[in-house]
């Protein structure tokens, strides 16, 4: 019980919240701006000051690169807020004298389907002037986690204050093209409709409400599926064969797995609903190997109520199908409960680092079980061997065994 409190622990501490892990900021080194708003991802931030006046808008965007060849962009998109139709401005290092560089870039259908690549080109939107800089100053160099700022003044429509931010964050340019950016959760979340008059987000609860069901989803299915049903599947292995105990192995093993069982289904439903609320972000593999790991586990359980008695001769047949339907829903649960630190965007992270200590005292317990079982087996197979030879008797002990020996 101890190691699921530190599971837990270790989770709801160290999975990072990005939508917290920034803050806004309302000045720059040539600048002070009225509001500011953390984005929900990439720890990005923009801060602005509309002029209603004449319905113009001055604003900076605060990104990260993810590499010293990146990039980083911050646009517009006039119709919905989506990537496809982005009136972009991106900066990267140039690649002749390796200074800051911002162009214009505009993403339609053809360069989201990788069909074509990614060219500058003049935005149709009324840009009045813009401009990067990276925090260090003119001098200071990209580097993997230095930060940019991206200036921008242009002028909205008359009585229109929504506007659709896009932003997005590369791995490497070629030339002057900006390659595709990853495909984590954060990189497939990176759009918000704010109201530059009000501060108001639009869809801002929701992107909450999502963020929050994404940390949960993570939580409890690792628990369920990445510690409690493969530690139901220890038990039952080499506690069954400890005759003291009797068949409390079984209630042990049963009601571990079902309590994983159960956790694993919330966690299956928060990811489905997940699903819904995301139309526009697939994760092919997570989700093929979670209905897998779902659809084993169901049959694992309704194979209980199917169980034969020990007298029944299909109970053996139902013996194999039951080990071999668990050990695989076992397999893929740890299994995609990596993909999911991945889809995360949480390969590195301390949460990963804490799964796999707990993993690897899981493994290490099953190897110490597993040699202690095969001494005890050899044994008691060499105990019997001498039984039959006539060499000890049915009731000399150990110690007999020693001395027929000697």
């Amino acid at each position: 019980m101890n190691l699921f409190i530190i599971i837990v622990f270790i989770i709801f501490f160290f999975f990072p919240n990005n939508a917290l892990s920034s803050h806004c900021n309302t000045q720059t080194q040539t600048k002070t701006f009225q509001k500011c708003m953390t984005l929900p991802s990439q720890q990005a931030s923009i801060a602005w000051t509309f002029h209603r006046h004449n319905s113009t808008l001055d604003l900076v965007f605060f990104g990260n690169f993810i590499s010293p060849s990146g990039w980083v962009g911050w646009g517009i998109n006039p119709v919905s807020s989506e990537m496809t139709g982005t009136r972009a401005l991106i900066a990267f290092p140039d690649p002749n004298s390796g200074q800051i560089v911002l162009l214009p870039y505009v993403i339609d259908p053809t360069v989201k389907l990788q069909r074509t690549p990614l060219l500058s080109r003049p935005l149709d939107i009324h840009l009045i002037s813009s401009s990067a800089t990276l925090y260090g100053g003119k001098l200071a160099t990209v580097h993997s986690g230095a930060a940019v700022q991206i200036f921008a003044t242009l002028k909205l429509a008359p009585n229109r204050t929504r506007i659709h931010h896009v932003w997005n964050r590369g791995l490497y340019v070629q030339g002057y093209s900006p390659t595709i950016h990853p495909t984590n959760a954060d990189d497939l979340s990176s759009t918000a409709t704010i109201d530059v008059e009000s501060g108001s987000t639009a869809g801002g609860q929701r992107n909450g409400v999502i963020l929050t069901l994404r940390t949960f989803h993570g939580v409890i299915n690792g628990i369920a599926w990445g510690i409690l049903l493969p530690t139901g599947a220890v038990t039952a292995r080499y506690l069954r064969h400890i005759q003291s105990i009797g068949p409390t192995w079984f209630y042990v093993h049963m009601g571990i797995q079902l309590s994983g069982f159960v956790l694993g289904t919330v966690g299956f439903a928060v990811g489905i609903r997940l699903g819904d609320l995301s139309p526009g972000v697939q994760y092919g593999l997570h989700r093929k190997l979670g209905f897998a790991a779902f659809l084993l586990g169901a049959l694992q359980t309704l194979a209980l109520l199917f169980r034969p008695k020990t007298t029944n001769k299909f109970r053996k047949y139902w013996k194999s199908y039951h080990h071999f339907v668990g050990y695989a829903c076992v397999v893929l649960g740890v299994i995609n409960v990596f993909q999911g630190f991945e889809v995360m965007g949480q390969g590195g992270s301390y949460a990963k680092l804490g799964y796999c200590l707990c993993l690897a005292t899981l493994i290490g317990a099953c190897i110490s079980l597993e040699v202690n079982s095969w001494v005890v087996f050899c044994r008691k197979a060499k105990e019997d061997k001498l039984r039959r030879e006539g060499l000890i008797g049915s009731s000399d002990k150990g110690s007999g065994i020693h001395n027929s020996l000697n």
